[in-house]
């Protein structure tokens, strides 16, 4: 069997994990949701605006802070929809599969032993001390 044939079988084998189930399955939840999806539009459409307003020569200091309040309230309300946390849960999860299985591989090519090499964790749980992710 060669290295091809086996990144195969390891990818068929990733998509038989509930990590990767939940976070497909979640990902079309919000996707088909079409309520959600307009609010993601709309805070799309006002981040634009608020960007253009803040580029003019004389913004307007009260109708961009109108906006950002807009914006920070539609923020709230679509990540604090369930489908939204589902989906944020679900991809949460997938990452850190898929973190993993890439830094067991690149231990691997740097020469770790394969069947012992296991990737180090720095995440404390606290995102406002973090540098980012493995």
């Amino acid at each position: 069997m060669d290295i091809i044939e086996l990144t195969r079988k390891l990818g068929a084998e990733i998509q038989k994990q509930d990590a990767y189930k939940n976070f497909f399955n979640a990902k079309a939840a919000a996707e088909n949701d079409s309520e959600l999806q307009s609010k993601i539009s709309e805070f799309n459409l006002l981040k634009m605006q608020l960007d253009t307003g803040r580029q003019k020569e004389t913004p307007d200091e009260d109708k961009l802070g109108e906006l950002n309040q807009k914006i920070v309230e539609l923020y709230n309300e679509i990540s604090g929809g369930e489908k939204m946390k589902a989906f944020s849960a679900a991809m949460n999860e997938y990452k850190e599969l898929t973190d993993k299985i890439m830094n067991i591989l690149l231990m691997c090519q740097n020469g770790e032993d394969p069947e012992t090499c296991e990737p180090k964790s720095s995440c404390t749980g606290n995102c406002s001390s973090c540098g980012g992710c493995n």
